[in-house]
Parts: structure tokens; sequence; C-alpha cells
């Protein structure tokens, strides 16, 4: 395995990478805007987003789908601008966050269910507050889960028949059935991952997931039931990651020192890639 290289740099807080069409497409919370960048690290602002852009994804049909902070997911017409696909407020009063779009274009969207930045609404006594989202294609979005410690990464298997979460505060992987309709049900454990604190994850085509690590400063693959396949360690935390490039072969990771990245104004955020 290759080392770690720097891709892009001067980043506020980088999140939900995802390679499409060639380049690799993240948001940056901290700039609200969302780049797509090539290989040679040549980068385009491809949108900006009223409220933080957080999860990224792309419907059957090619349209892509941004989540904003401000409760709506947001579609990209051709011409670039942006145009409400659904509203999420209904919801939840919080922001949402992380998202997968599987092969139906049914997409699946993170809440924590609290203020994140406020002591006093931190979960207490085991109290798990965050919910998952369905946002159906046509629009139609509702509650598919609850219960859930601090929902962050999101995978769907390439059958579509099972969703894995990354439960940041639970320190694991959880797994549901996907039914025809979207729902989903026999929540189980996917994967428990000791002291390892899951954010953004990705299921690779042999079935293990990667998943980023922000107190641990590293991303780590892993297969179902917890045993660990490869780990790529950092210089600061690791907020996501993704497979893209030539082969699906390189790891690209969206990195930042924390809690320096909550501050807009300290540019921390780096894309890091490295081959595995």
């Amino acid at each position: 395995m290759t080392a770690l290289r720097t891709l892009v740099s001067g980043l506020a807080m980088g999140e939900s990478p995802r390679w499409h069409d060639g380049r690799l497409w993240f948001s940056d919370m901290g700039t609200k805007v969302v780049t797509a960048v090539d290989l040679d690290g040549r980068a385009e602002v491809v949108a900006e987003v009223p409220g933080m852009p957080m999860g990224l994804g792309w419907l059957p049909d090619g349209t892509m789908l941004i989540v904003s902070s401000d409760g709506r997911l947001l579609r990209r017409e051709p011409g670039g601008s942006l145009a409400t696909q659904a509203d999420l407020t209904g919801l939840s009063r919080y922001p949402w966050s992380d998202m997968v779009v599987d092969g139906r274009g049914n997409a699946y969207i993170g809440n924590i269910g609290f203020d994140f930045g406020a002591r006093d609404e931190q979960p207490a006594g085991g109290a798990h507050p965050g919910t998952v989202a369905l946002v159906t294609p046509d629009g139609t979005a509702r509650i598919v889960a609850d219960d859930t410690a601090f929902p962050n990464g999101i995978a769907v298997t390439p059958d579509n028949a099972t969703l894995i979460l990354a439960e940041s505060y639970a320190n694991r992987l959880t797994a549901f059935d996907i039914d025809a309709s979207g729902a989903l049900s026999n929540r189980r454990l996917w994967a428990d991952l000791g002291d390892g604190v899951p954010d953004g994850i990705w299921l690779d085509p042999q079935q293990a997931v990667w998943y980023a690590d922000v107190p641990n400063q590293r991303c780590v693959r892993v297969r179902e039931g917890g045993e660990v396949l490869q780990t790529v360690e950092a210089d600061r935390g690791c907020f996501a990651c993704v497979l893209g490039g030539p082969g699906d072969r390189t790891l690209f990771v969206m990195a930042a020192r924390w809690p320096d990245c909550m501050d807009g104004d300290l540019r921390t955020g780096q894309v890091l890639a490295i081959d595995v």
C-alpha cells in the first residue's frame, strides 16, 4: 500500500465524497459549496448551497441530489441551478447530514436529532434521538428508522436489499433489510467497532466497509462481524471516505484537524488519496 498524498488542501470542512463520472465530488460545509475535482487536482465548484451542503448522490437518470442543512433535499438542474426535491423540515427541526441513494432512486438521509453545538442538548442516559428518513423518487419523505445513536455514514448493498448505518455514538455499524417500498426492518448489529467512531462509510466490491474515524485519525476497513482488514492512519481527523479512480482502487479521504475545522476561518481540510 502506498503513502497518503494530498489531492486538495485549504478546505474548511470537507464531507460526503463520491466518485462520479471520472471525478471526486464532495461538500465543503464551511464554505457552503459542492466541488468536483479530477485526479490532477483541477477543481470546479458545481453548486453553491444556501445551507451547509452534506450528503450527495445521484438518481438513476443522472440527476444530482444534495442534502442542505436548512432541511431541504435539493436537486441540481441541467443548467446548474438548484430546486427542492423534498422538504424535510416537517420530519425534524435539526440539520440533516449524510445520504445514500440506492439503485431504485430511494434516498436515505440521517438526522442526529439534537443540536451538536449546544452542550445542554447532548443526549444523556443512553438516549438515541437520531433518525433516518427515506425520500422516494417522487419526493415523498418519511422516517424509516429511529432510536439511533448519532446516525452518520450510510451505505446500501448493490442488490438494494440491505442498508448499513454508522452509529458514531454507539461505536458500531448497524444493518437493516430494505423491502420493496424502501422501508427498513430486521435491525441488527453488522459490526462492533470497539473504540472505533464511524463517521462516513463506503461499501467496497468485496462487501467490506471502509469507515472514517475523526478522533482516532484513521480510516479502517472491516468485514461483517468486525474483523479489521486494513487501516490507513492520517495526521488529522478523517470524516468520510470513498473508493474511486481507475479500477476503484484509490481511497479518497476527507480529513481536517478537529475541532479546529469548526472555525470556518481555519482551513485545515484536505482531500487525501491512497492506493489500497
